[in-house]
């Protein structure tokens, strides 16, 4: 049936998202999931709705959602779209403001795989920006290119981040020229540009629910910006689903946001357990690139990811790893809790040893 394809549909390369565990005892650390339970507040708003809330159509706007999403960030409510996920935000932005013929993005050549697939589907191309020797992004050469840039920060899969005084260069430079921020990852440790959007009108930022607010299963994500890049953004939801954000998903993710003990808690309890996991496996023989993220990538000398991530499969634990050329000899950990990381460095202790 493939002869009914479009020309886009034939050249596209999907996404592939990571492996996800069919057992409760697997040890799962390969999808950046956060290490702990949601906030009991969230749970309890899901618990909690009522059987009208599932018979009608959830509000178009999300905007008990969006006014605390807002409120959170100092911003206005109509400089926020919220979507099923930062993912979704992202294809709206690629949709709306990269699919004009002879707009070519730039992006790093070692980031979020996602960004060329949307290109395939929505734009005419992208350019991909080599990576630094040290894994970071090079940021001259980003600034120097004429078109819009997108990138995570902190990058993935690297967990480097990048400093507000680099993306405010980026976003001066060219004031005609959109910049978006991938802040996927936002809540670990990297500084947000969201103080920036004041004095910027061509930055967006995307953000989502997944990893910051253990909210994962519910696919919830929002975009922050300018007036008119939001209005843009709604535009396209509009004109693909109006109605893109469940009730549940609304009424949970309002409660999660507005439980700011919980945020700082489960923040501070990542990071600290991502220094457990860095001071492990650095003992274990590993090289640790310094991560701002909920996920630390590592490499052993004598060992290649791909070798690893196969061998702590029969142990029951999920790592990820890539054939790209770069990461043939690195494995990304997700940071997890302190009796999964304890399971991790004693398999691993046990295949190095033998």
């Amino acid at each position: 049936m493939n002869r009914l394809w479009s020309h886009t549909l034939k050249g596209l390369s999907p996404y592939t998202p990571g492996e996800q565990a069919q057992s409760s005892h697997i040890v799962k650390l390969n999808t950046n999931e956060h290490a702990l339970q949601p906030s009991s507040l969230a749970i309890a708003a899901a618990q909690q709705i009522a059987p009208e809330q599932l018979r009608r159509y959830p509000d178009p706007t999300s905007a008990h959602l969006t006014r605390a999403i807002a409120a959170a960030n100092t911003v206005s409510e109509d400089q926020v779209l919220v979507a099923n996920g930062s993912d979704e935000v992202l294809a709206f932005a690629w949709a709306a403001f990269l699919s004009d013929r002879g707009t070519i993005p730039a992006i790093p050549s070692l980031t979020y795989t996602f960004y060329p697939v949307w290109a395939q589907l929505f734009g005419h191309g992208i350019h991909f920006v080599p990576m630094r020797p040290d894994f970071k992004i090079d940021i001259e050469a980003m600034t120097a290119w004429d078109g819009p840039l997108v990138f995570p920060n902190p990058n993935a899969p690297s967990g480097i981040g990048i400093s507000l005084e680099s993306i405010e260069s980026m976003l001066s430079a060219k004031p005609d020229r959109l910049v978006v921020v991938d802040e996927a990852y936002y809540g670990f440790g990297a500084a947000s540009a969201s103080e920036l959007i004041s004095r910027y009108d061509n930055l967006l930022i995307t953000r989502s629910f997944s990893k910051s607010h253990a909210l994962a299963g519910l696919r919830v994500g929002y975009a922050l910006g300018h007036v008119d890049l939001i209005e843009g953004l709604r535009r396209v939801k509009d004109s693909f689903n109006s109605y893109p954000l469940d009730a549940i998903a609304q009424v949970t993710a309002t409660a999660a946001i507005l439980d700011t003990e919980w945020f700082k808690q489960a923040s501070d309890t990542v990071q600290k357990n991502r220094e457990d996991l860095t001071q492990n496996l650095t003992e274990l023989g590993f090289s640790v690139l310094p991560s701002l993220a909920n996920f630390v990538l590592a490499s052993h000398p004598h060992h290649s990811g791909l070798a690893i991530t196969e061998y702590l499969r029969t142990q029951d634990i999920l790592v990820r790893s890539w054939p790209n050329e770069m990461l043939l000899p690195w494995v990304r950990i997700t940071v997890g809790t302190i009796e999964q990381q304890s399971k991790l460095f004693s398999a691993l202790a046990n295949y190095l040893s033998s």
